[in-house]
């Protein structure tokens, strides 16, 4: 018996083996059947899993952004007594390194009304340089101008407020406060008429339906707090290293102060989004594996079917390895070619999310991604190269390891009993 003629790994009759295996005949249609469900199976679960994860991340972007243009990254609140001392206090805190505003703030509930309708409202009184400070708000004014705030008793409310009110610039929106003046019949309710200086849209839903910005002697003036603030928004160049700034604001503002960092008020937040990111891409994977394990047993079936060329092709004296590559290259192709043009479907979705939810919106005549449920106006979607990364190289390597064993089995088949029965 001559010697089985060992040929150089990957040689171009293995991949033209496998090439003609990928094109089935009309008799193997169920084997190419299971094989194109798989190519489909694994795209969709790539293409999912990118377009999901670069949601979740935009998600997180945007509120982060939009919750940190408006709050303070760290919040100075008064202990032992109130915060009369609040020029002082915010002007040390304003000189600590880092520190982009320190802003001494009044805030209220208060209920907003006008002839048409009435909303309950957010009432933070601030001052003008402050307020021009907040890129959030000054650079997001759809209707007046910010100039003068300070000046007369103007405010400054949000997009949807002021559609649920039916207002505009220039209008006059009524506010009610609980806390009014004390006289012998009790507490009276404090009502006053404000002008709107301008009409702010950040883009997110909570904010522009409740707040409202008034400057901040009137608001001492109106929540009867002549003397002190509500507390000091403090706003920083870098709020993901916070924690480094603690220890300075506390130093600087020279009186018993309580800190609460942006973290701590957005906790359940944003451990909720986490979470919620982390479950979706385990389930999510799941696609990916139902369609691995969908190679695996199309692989066997065409193992099974070849019975009889890999006995002639052993006979003929190509050697095991070569028999597993063929598969090899066979099984892997699917989850190759699937990865790649899911990572391109994925890449395209997400570079055009917002066009697509809008064509679909018009197309069922519903409102696909509501902004009073979803806190933001548009749906957001910020693609991590690294977390892409990862998941083509998850779905490589699953599809990689699904055409071992199919492989291997074939390699192994002793061509004596492939040929007796077939």
């Amino acid at each position: 018996m001559s010697e089985t003629v060992r040929t150089r790994p990957f040689a171009p009759f293995e991949w033209l083996l496998s090439g003609r295996y990928l094109r089935a005949r009309r008799k193997e249609g169920f084997i190419s059947v299971i094989a194109g469900f798989s190519f489909l199976g694994i795209m969709l679960g790539v293409a999912t899993l990118i377009i999901v994860m670069a949601v979740m991340n935009g998600f997180r972007k945007e509120l982060l952004e939009k919750i940190l243009g408006m709050n303070g990254h760290l919040v100075v609140q008064p202990l032992e007594s109130p915060l009369t001392d609040w020029k002082d206090v915010a002007e040390r805190i304003s000189q600590v390194a880092g520190i982009r505003v320190a802003a001494p703030v009044v805030d209220g509930q208060a209920l907003g009304s006008s002839p048409f309708n009435a909303a309950g409202v957010f009432v933070r009184g601030i001052r003008a340089n402050d307020l021009n400070n907040l890129t959030s708000i000054a650079k997001n004014i759809k209707q007046g101008t910010l100039e003068g705030f300070d000046e007369g008793q103007a405010v400054v409310i949000g997009r949807r407020l002021a559609d649920t009110l039916s207002l505009h610039a220039g209008d006059n929106i009524t506010l009610v406060s609980p806390k009014g003046a004390v006289t012998v019949a009790g507490t009276m309710p404090r009502i006053k008429p404000y002008r709107i200086a301008a009409v702010f849209e950040v883009g997110m839903s909570e904010y522009d339906s409740i707040f409202v910005f008034m400057p901040l002697q009137e608001a001492q003036n109106y929540f009867n707090r002549p003397n002190d603030v509500t507390a000091i928004e403090v706003f920083t160049t870098n709020p993901d290293k916070i924690d480094a700034f603690r220890k300075s604001v506390t130093e600087a503002a020279g009186r018993p102060v309580f800190l609460v960092d942006w973290r701590q008020r957005n906790a359940t937040f944003f451990n909720a989004l986490q979470v919620e990111r982390n479950v979706m891409f385990l389930i999510l994977t799941l696609i990916v594996l139902v369609a691995a394990l969908n190679i695996i047993s199309g692989l066997i079936m065409l193992v099974k079917d070849k019975g009889s060329d890999i006995a002639i092709l052993r006979t003929m004296g190509a050697s095991q390895g070569s028999i597993m590559r063929v598969f090899l290259i066979t099984g892997a192709s699917i989850g190759v070619v699937g990865t790649f043009v899911g990572f391109l479907v994925g890449l395209t979705i997400c570079f055009n999310i917002e066009t697509i939810r809008q064509f679909l919106s018009w197309l069922t005549n519903t409102e696909l991604f509501d902004p009073t449920l979803y806190f933001l106006s548009k749906l957001p979607a910020e693609i991590d190269f690294g977390e892409t990364s990862a998941v083509v190289i998850m779905a490589l390597t699953l599809s990689f390891l699904a055409t071992l064993y199919p492989s291997w089995r074939a390699a192994r088949l002793d061509p004596v009993d492939a040929l007796r029965y077939e």
